[in-house]
């Protein structure tokens, strides 16, 4: 566990300004207490630390994504580390920590900032204009600090369960002593830590009055609520609730409605366009942001710290600079329905004849199929049937006759004579439209039906759970379905309206439906026929699933370091 005392201090001031907006990310240098105390700035680089701590996911395992370790997608090359997750490989000796390793980190910087650097007044700069102001920043720190401590926990609690709880700047002698709070402990300690938060943190930060973009990307009020409605979802979820007590979902289904209104009060709401979600403007147009209750900016080598890494991974092999990358499944493509909002089905002649056409829009977003011209500079379309310009047997070409859309910013150019163009790329973290799907799901195990309303809850599940098939051009689901019926069409608007957004891998282990959807893909295999028509033919690959699977290992190198840590079920 990496918990030490060294203060690390960025040069440069933060660029920071609404709770969307972009942040700038600066190297930093290692200094002393009393140098870190001088100014505002000084203290300011431990927030650039803390910001640049917070998780994403363009690659994490050998430039794929979580998703193809699920239903969602299929990596292109195999062989990477990504394969671990599937492949009998996973063990406490390759435990996959580096979560456990960078939220550990940014726990230390958080403690870091409460323990030591909080009651400053910085009296050289008392007769600067902006001195108040500055300290209005100033003394939100503290609050910024303990919510993204309470972050990192929650990220470690969805992977672990219970977890060492450090809250203060200790030795590590102290630290590789400290037993693992209980998952209940742990969860307790996240919602208890955004209710203090909530009401000190700042409103919105443009209630600093600074200039410029000085306090772009900073979490505020709406950032609270929204994990301490995700956390509450997820303790009331099976995994972490085995005995099924609904008071959870209620609590859960409180804090999302807490949410929802004061989001509403903002004057927010679901953007018009789903796609523009991941375009380059999404952190400063208001059509777009008006949606977005935090993202977190990507910074790359180029200019403003633009890139093209997340396009050049996944962009179609065939395409100059492209790699194949994370493959959608048929999985995912299956789950998009008719416009009508009907099932499709591969026995209806007509719709297997012309598989994409009169879909779920969402499915053009997110997935590039055989046909389609991708990237958007392209003149050709996509050839993904064996034989094809985009498809096997070249080496990293599509596995399942798909590559990813989604996050993608299509116009980005590739080719050599483009001199690579770049982008500006910011991931949400955070969006109403996740939010209005968790609401439905804890109303609906509460109340007990889609269609229940109360006092406290108007909105019904079912009404909330269409918000973000109504904002797609999909019908919103009918009046009067099951239980059941109600509870798969739920999980699979959920799988379709989140793609590829760092959910699927977590969702299917809260509910403990893995064995349900973990254990075989399909691909599609295309081939051209002679006539130029197109046939398909599914293939299902199997990969290995065991319900210690659900939580990861503790590292070994952590249990050989503290006695106290006990590993979860099945990984010793």
């Amino acid at each position: 566990m990496k918990l030490n005392n060294i203060l690390c201090s960025s040069l440069a001031v933060l660029a920071l300004a609404s709770c969307s907006d972009k942040m700038d990310y600066n190297e930093y240098n290692i200094y002393d207490k009393d140098y870190v105390s001088q100014t505002f700035n000084n203290v300011g680089g431990f927030m650039t630390d803390i910001y640049n701590t917070i998780d994403y996911d363009y690659g994490s395992y050998g430039n794929a994504i979580m998703g193809s370790t699920t239903d969602e997608s299929e990596f292109s090359v195999s062989g990477t580390s990504i394969d671990d997750f599937f492949n009998g490989a996973w063990s406490a000796t390759n435990a996959k920590s580096s979560v456990w390793s960078s939220m550990y980190t940014g726990i230390n910087v958080c403690n870091q900032v409460m323990d030591k650097f909080v009651g400053l007044t910085f009296p050289d700069y008392e007769m600067n204009s902006d001195y108040d102001k500055q300290m209005a920043r100033y003394n939100n720190y503290k609050w910024e600090a303990r919510f993204w401590r309470a972050y990192f926990y929650f990220n470690l609690a969805k992977q672990y369960g219970g977890v060492p709880l450090i809250t203060k700047v200790q030795s590590p002698d102290i630290t590789n002593k400290t037993p693992r709070a209980t998952s209940d402990e742990t969860f307790k300690f996240i919602i208890d830590e955004c209710n203090l938060v909530q009401d000190s943190i700042v409103n919105n930060p443009s209630d600093f009055n600074l200039p410029s973009e000085n306090d772009n990307g900073r979490a505020c009020r709406i950032t609270v609520l929204a994990l301490k409605a995700r956390a509450a979802l997820y303790w009331a979820s099976p995994l972490f609730n085995p005995q099924g007590d609904k008071e959870r979902y209620h609590t859960a289904a409180l804090y999302t409605k807490q949410l929802l209104d004061e989001c509403k009060l903002r004057g927010m709401d679901l953007a018009a366009n789903y796609a523009d979600l991941w375009s380059v403007n999404n952190w400063k147009d208001a059509n777009i942001t008006k949606e977005i209750i935090f993202g977190r900016r990507i910074y790359g080598s180029g200019s403003n710290g633009a890139s093209n890494t997340f396009e050049s991974r996944n962009y179609p092999i065939g395409i100059e600079g492209g790699n194949g990358g994370n493959c959608p499944t048929q999985n995912l493509v299956d789950a998009y329905e008719m416009k009508d909002g009907t099932k499709f089905d591969w026995t209806n002649t007509q719709e297997a004849a012309n598989p994409y056409a009169n879909r779920d829009p969402r499915l053009d977003a997110t997935v590039a199929k055989n046909g389609d011209v991708w990237p958007t500079y392209q003149k050709a379309k996509l050839e993904t049937f064996y034989g094809g310009a985009n498809g096997q047997p070249i080496s990293g070409g599509t596995l399942t006759g798909y590559y990813v859309k989604k996050l993608c910013h299509g116009a980005i150019n590739l080719t050599a004579s483009s001199k690579y163009t770049v982008d500006n790329h910011t991931w949400v973290t955070f969006r109403l439209g996740e939010f209005y799907l968790n609401y439905a799901e804890a109303v609906f195990k509460y109340l007990g039906s889609a269609d229940a309303t109360s006092a406290e809850f108007p909105m019904s599940a079912r009404e909330a759970a269409s918000k973000t098939r109504v904002r797609a051009g999909m019908p919103a689901f009918p009046v009067g379905m099951g239980n059941d019926v109600f509870w798969a069409k739920y999980t699979n608007e959920r799988f379709v309206e989140l793609a590829f957004e760092g959910h699927r891998f977590w969702d299917v282990r809260r509910w403990k439906e893995a064995d349900k959807y973990f254990t075989k893909i399909t691909e599609m295999k295309l081939t051209k026929n002679t006539d130029g028509s197109i046939s398909y033919t599914p293939n299902t690959v199997t990969r290995q699933w065991d319900d210690k699977m659900y939580l990861f290992p503790i590292p070994e190198t952590e249990i050989l370091k503290n006695g106290n840590l006990t590993q979860n079920p099945g990984w010793k």
